[in-house]
């Protein structure tokens, strides 16, 4: 296939060197017919890749893991804020003073214990997460049943006190002192870490006592200029006072 091809260039470089006289044009021209014009190498042997090129970013991946799951078991005590459940996606709903945060984690929004539990009633298969007050007690509370209070106490019976008159507290007259005394109570630690009486004793001390105050009105601006005006006055004498001393 290839003798054919060559025949002809071969033949006019043999006729072109027996000539007595042979130019450079023709020989250039016989190598031409030798050595037809091809592209550049470099353009014509370049090989386009078959697949494409993987970066770093499509290796393989291993994050760290992201600690879901039960956070409290059941019965568990928790405090308000307590996480109970982290978890994608929402696979257990919040229930009874449970709250669910936007990344849909479950956590208590009272102190109590965990209860894991269904409400049919509520949902055939939803599973709820919830808090009650009582170790004892069970979810789902029956339908219409009173509620707990949503203050960590529980419910108790309240004992009546026995109602003293204030002139039997302590009534001066006749010459000596009513009969009825004022009980004598060991003082209790009150706001601000001090013993003392309680706020409604302090305030009864001058009704006891038979301290009269005059009634204050609003509306008499008269008497708050007065006031106003004699602190001035003094406060004016005092500052002399100070100055006289300095000199």
């Amino acid at each position: 296939m290839l003798l054919p091809r060559l025949g002809t260039p071969s033949r006019a470089l043999v006729s072109a060197f027996q000539r007595p006289s042979i130019s450079a044009e023709c020989c250039h021209e016989s190598f031409r017919h030798l050595y037809p014009a091809t592209k550049s190498p470099l353009i014509s042997f370049v090989r386009h890749a078959t697949h494409k090129a993987q970066g770093s970013v499509n290796g393989g991946k291993d994050g760290a893991g992201k600690r879901l799951g039960a956070k409290k078991s059941g019965e568990q005590y928790v405090i308000p804020g307590n996480i109970i459940f982290r978890q994608r996606g929402s696979l257990w709903f919040p229930g009874e003073n449970c709250g669910m945060g936007r990344d849909h984690t479950i956590y208590a929004t009272q102190a109590g214990y965990v209860k894991y539990y269904l409400d049919p009633e509520r949902h055939p298969k939803r599973k709820y997460i919830g808090v009650v007050f009582e170790r004892d007690q069970k979810l789902p509370l029956p339908r219409n049943s009173a509620r707990r209070r949503r203050l960590g106490l529980a419910t108790a019976t309240m004992l009546e006190e026995t109602q003293v008159e204030a002139e039997n507290d302590m009534a001066v007259g006749g010459g000596g002192v009513s009969k009825g005394r004022e009980k004598q109570e060991s003082l209790q630690m009150r706001p601000g870490y001090m013993y003392r009486e309680s706020n409604w004793r302090i305030g009864r001390t001058a009704e006891k006592m038979g301290v009269k105050v005059k009634v204050f009105k609003p509306g008499d601006r008269w008497a708050a200029w007065r006031k106003a005006t004699a602190r001035r006055a003094k406060n004016a004498e005092r500052r002399g006072m100070r100055r006289g001393g300095k000199r």
